[in-house]
């Protein structure tokens, strides 16, 4: 198992805020000190302006750079955080180029990605991380890339960006109604959507994410990635979902048994238990 990380992702911080930098700094921790996965530790790449803008309009990327003003209420314009995001985005490409390898690989960096939209940062994201190595992905050389989103929230972004594009197909599994209010219906031919109801029983929520996983397993992608959040917790503080820890093992093995050249990135999860859900996780990736 390989664990692409940055020690830099973790010098910024507003004061309350759920995406706190102990969100990296105990994942790491954990992860170090435990010895049922071999963990080999690997950094982000360089990200040059030709992937970037395949995602992302210049006016947006400026923006990031400029830090004159918050974008909402939940994004602020941190010191840095366009070299922040940027770090997430190399993170997802060296992530994309181990999987293709035949490498199991997870990209553990903040901030989070998948609300940002072509134009907007928003949602503590400012950069669509996985849209972004998604594009790349193709432009590279991949006939046929999926994306699976079980964070809590909707996949907002990444939708946004991806959909309708050829070659290209999303699904996500999302808590609704919840932030940011998308994700009710398909859109695009190649953006699948399958909300839940908050509370939902976790025994139905496997089978709508069985669902999900089969409905991209159908479009025969040479790669998958994962928007992989772990605010479906049931005792996660800005969501009210069912899951567990071994959920998402089940989850990781799961996915494992597609068979399909998988990489994954880290978008929420707010609970002080991210560290053991993480690592839950990447054992059903492993097949521990």
């Amino acid at each position: 198992m390989i664990l692409i990380t940055d020690p830099r992702c973790t010098q910024y911080q507003a004061p309350g805020h759920p995406e706190r930098p102990e969100r990296i700094s105990r994942t790491v921790e954990r992860l170090r000190a435990q010895d049922a996965l071999r963990i080999t530790w690997d950094s982000p790449v360089k990200v040059d302006a030709e992937t970037l803008l395949r995602a992302h309009t210049a006016d947006h990327i400026q923006r990031l750079g400029s830090g004159r003003s918050d974008f909402d209420g939940d994004t602020p314009a941190h010191p840095e955080i366009l070299e922040h995001a940027l770090r997430g985005v190399g993170g997802a490409l060296r992530a994309v180029e181990l999987a293709r390898q035949g490498k199991s690989v997870f990209s553990l960096l903040r901030p989070p990605g998948h609300h940002a939209t072509r134009t907007r940062a928003m949602g503590f994201c400012y950069l669509s991380t996985m849209a972004i190595a998604a594009l790349h992905a193709r432009a590279t050389g991949a006939k046929r890339v999926a994306v699976f989103d079980f964070d809590v929230h909707h996949g907002n972004g990444t939708e946004a960006i991806l959909a309708g594009e050829s070659g290209l197909a999303f699904a996500s599994v999302h808590q609704h109604p919840c932030y940011p209010g998308t994700g009710a219906t398909d859109v695009g031919g190649n953006c699948f959507n399958h909300p839940v109801a908050p509370e939902f029983p976790r025994l139905e929520y496997r089978k709508v994410l069985s669902a999900a996983l089969a409905k991209l397993s159908a479009t025969k992608p040479d790669l998958l990635g994962v928007s992989a959040g772990f605010d479906a917790y049931a005792r996660d503080p800005i969501a009210h979902e069912t899951l567990e820890a071994e959920d998402f093992h089940w989850l990781g093995t799961e996915i494992r048994r597609l068979g399909i050249p998988v990489f994954s990135v880290l978008e929420g999860g707010y609970s002080d238990d991210l560290p053991e859900l993480i690592l839950a996780y990447l054992k059903g990736i492993a097949g521990k």
